[in-house]
């Protein structure tokens, strides 16, 4: 490997995690918003609390801290239902979920974390995964990280540079 092409790899899983995190924040809102939705009384601490296990149990990411587990664990019954119909419920995460899972697991492999497919199994099982959808290329992946980012305004497009600024524009 060249140093050009080590640095740009040195680059690019950075890049892809930080896309994948994007979509896991986006997750993390669809399933708050439909959590409102369900339960338009509830606790809005609660119910975020609730995103973010979900999200996490998605992910194959979730919290050690104490407070955490004990949440998750005396609210599995819940966690569970709302993962078994998040396909159903927002089938239009289930593309951007299958995509990121798959750039998680590319990203774990690269990084030495090991070929740990679990979360890919699980996304699979509960019927979240798009098993005939191509692995994204990793320009692909990012414009649609980017693409969704905009939709749901976690992120501000680039504003094209204008040749000849006018007054009081620093560049």
């Amino acid at each position: 490997m060249t140093e050009n092409t080590a640095a740009i790899k040195s680059q690019l899983i950075p890049a892809l995690r930080e896309g994948l995190g994007l979509i896991q924040m986006i997750v993390f809102k669809e399933i708050r918003a439909q959590l409102v939705r369900k339960q338009p009384d509830g606790d809005a601490t609660h119910l975020s609390r609730l995103a973010g296990t979900i999200t996490n149990e998605l992910f194959g990411t979730p919290n050690p801290e104490e407070q955490f587990v004990r949440f998750r664990r005396e609210h599995w019954g819940t966690i569970e239902q709302e993962l078994l119909s998040l396909g159903t419920d927002n089938p239009g995460l289930r593309a951007p979920i299958t995509d990121a899972l798959r750039v998680q697991a590319l990203c774990d492999s690269q990084e030495g974390l090991g070929d740990d497919a679990s979360a890919l199994a699980r996304a699979d099982a509960l019927g979240i995964l798009v098993r005939d959808r191509d692995i994204p290329l990793p320009s692909t992946f990012m414009t649609m990280v980017r693409e969704l980012g905009r939709q749901h305004n976690l992120i501000i497009p680039p504003m094209p540079m204008d040749a000849n600024p006018g007054p009081g524009v620093v560049h």
